[in-house]
């Protein structure tokens, strides 16, 4: 049977208010805890260490939101014609991003970290001149990571030149390249069309340091 060992200092924890908390003179390693949370004094400032913030752990998301192309001025595709879909980052909410680096900077996506973990939610408007046609939708990286696999297809099924509404979602990694230089969201299309009305939700689900 397995032993069960103390470990060799026991902690005292100070119970606490939170304007305790946010008056108090930091010392690393101090613990206070309150009603609601445990507190650790580290790098100057009381941490919270639980629950669990977002913040302290890098995780967080934005949104980006083309403002070029509408409903009124499309962006028009051409049949087998690969296009990086287009998204100026005209509008963006990025408050609780908790990143030093843009997820997405208007052209393409990128990582703090190598080997942090995203999901990308991708929402947009579009249209084909062949109800039988379809869109292959997928990312495109640059450092022979296969990042073409993480795909879908699109497909029309209202009839010809008819606008349809469409949410995609893609879970990703970052690997070195993306960190550097980026990683595309790419569309080839069947048929000739339209698309417009595109919006990025991007989240940060896992930072690796």
């Amino acid at each position: 049977m397995a032993t069960t060992k103390n470990t060799s200092f026991r902690v005292h924890v100070q119970e606490s208010d939170l304007g305790q908390v946010n008056s108090v003179n930091v010392e690393q390693g101090a613990m206070l805890v309150t009603n609601e949370a445990l507190y650790m004094g580290f790098n100057d400032e009381m941490v919270k260490v639980y629950p669990a913030q977002s913040s302290g752990l890098g995780l967080g998301w934005a949104r980006y939101d083309d403002t070029q192309y509408t409903s009124a001025s499309s962006y028009a595709f051409t049949t087998a014609t690969e296009f990086t879909v287009p998204n100026n980052a005209g509008t963006v909410l990025n408050t609780y991003i908790n990143s030093s680096t843009a997820y997405y900077n208007g052209s393409k996506l990128f990582a703090e970290n190598e080997n942090d973990v995203y999901i990308i939610t991708i929402a947009f408007k579009a249209k084909i001149s062949n109800a039988n046609g379809y869109i292959d939708i997928y990312l495109q990286g640059g450092n022979g990571t296969p990042y073409e696999r993480v795909r879908d297809i699109i497909v029309f099924p209202k009839g010809n030149d008819v606008e349809h509404t469409y949410t995609k979602q893609f879970q990703y990694y970052s690997d070195s390249d993306v960190v550097t230089n980026g990683l595309s969201v790419k569309m080839l299309p069947s048929d000739n069309g339209e698309i417009y009305d595109v919006i990025y939700f991007i989240q940060r689900t896992q930072v690796h340091i």
